[in-house]
């Protein structure tokens, strides 16, 4: 699995952050970042996937 968060949809909620955040952090602005480049551990895909549910603009995209 690999995840991208649009930049054009995150706010900074920082919610994928407290869900996940061994792999999301904030950029200068705030908005969210993947802190971990190619495919994720196969143990984070449970805490990528609440932090997709969780997020109100809905910017976390979980590809593969």
């Amino acid at each position: 699995m690999k995840v991208r968060v649009d930049d054009s949809l995150c706010h900074g909620h920082q919610a994928c952050a407290v869900a996940a955040p061994t792999v999301f952090g904030a950029d200068d602005f705030g908005n969210a970042v993947v802190l971990i480049d190619g495919e994720l551990p196969a143990e984070l895909e449970p805490k990528v996937r609440r932090a997709e549910g969780n997020c109100p603009e809905h910017a976390i995209i979980i590809e593969g």
